[in-house]
Protein backbone atom coordinates (compact mmCIF):
# COMPACT_ATOMS: atom_id res chain seq x y z
CA UNK A 1 0.00 0.00 0.00
CA UNK A 2 1.13 3.64 -0.74
CA UNK A 3 0.28 6.69 0.64
CA UNK A 4 -0.39 10.19 -1.70
CA UNK A 5 -1.25 12.86 -1.37
CA UNK A 6 -3.67 14.90 -3.84
CA UNK A 7 -4.33 18.41 -4.29
CA UNK A 8 -7.84 19.39 -5.84
CA UNK A 9 -8.84 22.60 -6.97
CA UNK A 10 -11.53 24.22 -8.93
CA UNK A 11 -12.90 27.77 -10.09
CA UNK A 12 -15.33 27.08 -12.76
CA UNK A 13 -19.37 26.66 -12.09
CA UNK A 14 -20.19 25.00 -8.64
CA UNK A 15 -16.69 24.62 -7.46
CA UNK A 16 -17.76 23.04 -3.92
CA UNK A 17 -19.77 20.40 -6.27
CA UNK A 18 -16.43 19.68 -8.74
CA UNK A 19 -14.95 18.98 -5.70
CA UNK A 20 -17.24 16.65 -3.84
CA UNK A 21 -17.63 14.65 -6.75
CA UNK A 22 -13.51 14.40 -7.54
CA UNK A 23 -13.89 13.38 -3.83
CA UNK A 24 -16.33 10.28 -4.34
CA UNK A 25 -14.89 9.05 -7.71
CA UNK A 26 -11.48 8.57 -5.79
CA UNK A 27 -12.73 7.11 -2.87
CA UNK A 28 -15.19 4.74 -4.91
CA UNK A 29 -12.69 3.55 -7.06
CA UNK A 30 -11.12 -0.07 -5.85
CA UNK A 31 -7.41 0.84 -5.33
CA UNK A 32 -7.85 3.99 -4.16
CA UNK A 33 -8.98 4.92 -0.48
CA UNK A 34 -9.59 8.15 0.81
CA UNK A 35 -7.65 8.74 4.53
CA UNK A 36 -8.70 11.81 5.17
CA UNK A 37 -8.82 15.32 3.38
CA UNK A 38 -8.53 18.69 4.47
CA UNK A 39 -10.79 21.57 4.73
CA UNK A 40 -11.80 23.63 1.92
CA UNK A 41 -9.96 27.06 1.36
CA UNK A 42 -11.00 29.51 -1.14
CA UNK A 43 -7.59 30.59 -2.99
CA UNK A 44 -6.97 34.02 -5.11
CA UNK A 45 -5.58 32.48 -8.44
CA UNK A 46 -1.67 32.02 -9.01
CA UNK A 47 0.08 32.08 -12.76
CA UNK A 48 -2.93 33.27 -14.99
CA UNK A 49 -4.85 35.97 -12.37
CA UNK A 50 -7.49 37.09 -15.09
CA UNK A 51 -9.97 34.34 -13.61
CA UNK A 52 -12.23 34.15 -10.71
CA UNK A 53 -11.19 32.29 -7.26
CA UNK A 54 -10.47 29.05 -6.64
CA UNK A 55 -11.42 26.57 -4.09
CA UNK A 56 -8.84 24.11 -2.87
CA UNK A 57 -8.01 21.14 -0.87
CA UNK A 58 -5.68 18.19 -0.48
CA UNK A 59 -7.15 14.66 0.36
CA UNK A 60 -4.43 12.16 2.03
CA UNK A 61 -4.85 8.61 0.27
CA UNK A 62 -3.66 4.93 0.28
CA UNK A 63 -3.42 2.90 -3.06
CA UNK A 64 -2.38 0.08 -4.77
CA UNK A 65 -1.55 1.66 -7.98
CA UNK A 66 1.88 2.78 -9.10
CA UNK A 67 2.58 6.92 -9.30
CA UNK A 68 1.57 6.91 -13.03
CA UNK A 69 -1.41 4.70 -12.74
CA UNK A 70 -2.59 7.10 -9.84
CA UNK A 71 -1.73 9.89 -12.58
CA UNK A 72 -3.89 7.87 -15.05
CA UNK A 73 -6.72 7.31 -12.38
CA UNK A 74 -6.33 11.66 -11.39
CA UNK A 75 -6.53 12.29 -14.99
CA UNK A 76 -9.68 10.24 -15.89
CA UNK A 77 -11.34 11.51 -12.82
CA UNK A 78 -10.77 14.98 -14.50
CA UNK A 79 -12.00 14.40 -17.66
CA UNK A 80 -15.30 12.73 -16.26
CA UNK A 81 -15.92 15.65 -14.93
CA UNK A 82 -15.58 18.08 -17.50
CA UNK A 83 -12.07 19.26 -17.52
CA UNK A 84 -10.54 21.02 -20.77
CA UNK A 85 -6.99 21.94 -20.76
CA UNK A 86 -7.50 25.41 -22.77
CA UNK A 87 -4.78 28.32 -20.93
CA UNK A 88 -2.17 26.85 -18.75
CA UNK A 89 -2.64 27.72 -15.26
CA UNK A 90 -6.16 28.57 -16.57
CA UNK A 91 -9.96 28.29 -15.45
CA UNK A 92 -10.68 24.36 -15.02
CA UNK A 93 -13.93 22.67 -13.49
CA UNK A 94 -11.21 20.79 -11.56
CA UNK A 95 -7.32 19.89 -11.08
CA UNK A 96 -5.42 17.14 -9.61
CA UNK A 97 -2.25 16.94 -8.44
CA UNK A 98 -0.63 14.33 -7.06
CA UNK A 99 1.78 16.26 -4.47
CA UNK A 100 3.76 13.30 -2.54
CA UNK A 101 3.82 10.00 -3.23
CA UNK A 102 5.67 7.78 -0.09
CA UNK A 103 9.04 9.35 -0.19
CA UNK A 104 9.41 9.02 -3.73
CA UNK A 105 11.24 11.68 -6.72
CA UNK A 106 10.14 11.03 -9.81
CA UNK A 107 10.76 13.39 -12.86
CA UNK A 108 9.71 12.86 -16.11
CA UNK A 109 7.94 15.18 -18.80
CA UNK A 110 4.67 13.24 -17.55
CA UNK A 111 4.97 13.84 -14.09
CA UNK A 112 7.17 15.08 -11.48
CA UNK A 113 6.98 13.75 -7.45
CA UNK A 114 6.96 16.15 -5.69
CA UNK A 115 4.85 18.15 -7.42
CA UNK A 116 6.53 20.73 -8.99
CA UNK A 117 5.94 24.80 -6.82
CA UNK A 118 4.24 23.05 -4.56
CA UNK A 119 6.48 23.87 -1.81
CA UNK A 120 5.95 27.96 -2.69
CA UNK A 121 2.25 27.77 -3.13
CA UNK A 122 -0.02 28.58 -0.10
CA UNK A 123 -2.73 27.09 -2.14
CA UNK A 124 -1.11 23.56 -1.73
CA UNK A 125 0.70 23.67 1.49
CA UNK A 126 -2.26 25.37 3.61
CA UNK A 127 -4.86 22.57 3.21
CA UNK A 128 -1.63 20.22 3.47
CA UNK A 129 -0.39 21.11 6.55
CA UNK A 130 -3.94 20.65 7.98
CA UNK A 131 -3.50 17.18 7.13
CA UNK A 132 0.23 16.65 7.35
CA UNK A 133 2.00 19.28 9.25
CA UNK A 134 4.81 17.01 10.03
CA UNK A 135 5.88 16.32 6.46
CA UNK A 136 9.57 17.56 5.56
CA UNK A 137 10.65 19.29 3.04
CA UNK A 138 14.29 18.41 2.09
CA UNK A 139 14.41 21.33 -0.74
CA UNK A 140 13.61 24.11 1.57
CA UNK A 141 14.76 22.30 5.05
CA UNK A 142 11.57 22.95 6.85
CA UNK A 143 7.92 21.18 7.85
CA UNK A 144 4.70 21.99 5.53
CA UNK A 145 3.37 23.62 8.78
CA UNK A 146 6.29 26.23 8.94
CA UNK A 147 6.11 26.44 5.19
CA UNK A 148 2.34 27.27 5.07
CA UNK A 149 2.77 29.47 8.28
CA UNK A 150 4.83 32.31 6.38
CA UNK A 151 2.77 32.38 3.47
CA UNK A 152 -1.24 32.22 4.15
CA UNK A 153 -2.21 35.69 1.98
CA UNK A 154 -4.70 34.74 -0.39
CA UNK A 155 -5.62 31.49 1.30
CA UNK A 156 -8.87 31.91 3.43
CA UNK A 157 -10.93 28.65 5.24
CA UNK A 158 -13.80 28.38 3.22
CA UNK A 159 -15.37 25.13 5.13
CA UNK A 160 -14.72 22.12 6.85
CA UNK A 161 -14.61 19.09 5.13
CA UNK A 162 -16.19 15.70 6.94
CA UNK A 163 -16.03 13.06 4.76
CA UNK A 164 -16.82 11.94 1.40
CA UNK A 165 -20.15 12.76 1.17
CA UNK A 166 -20.63 15.37 3.68
CA UNK A 167 -19.77 19.17 4.64
CA UNK A 168 -20.50 21.08 7.86
CA UNK A 169 -21.61 24.52 6.00
CA UNK A 170 -20.36 27.78 7.58
CA UNK A 171 -20.39 30.91 5.20
CA UNK A 172 -17.19 32.94 5.54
Amino acid sequence: MHKAYIALGSNVGDRENYLQEAMKLLDADASIQVIQASSIYETEPVGFTDQGPFLNMVAEVETTLSPFSLLAATQAIERKLGRKRLIRFGPRTLDLDILLFDHENIETGELQIPHPRMWERAFVLVPLAEIAPDVYSETCKQTVAELASAMQAGVTWWRDWSGVDQYVHTES
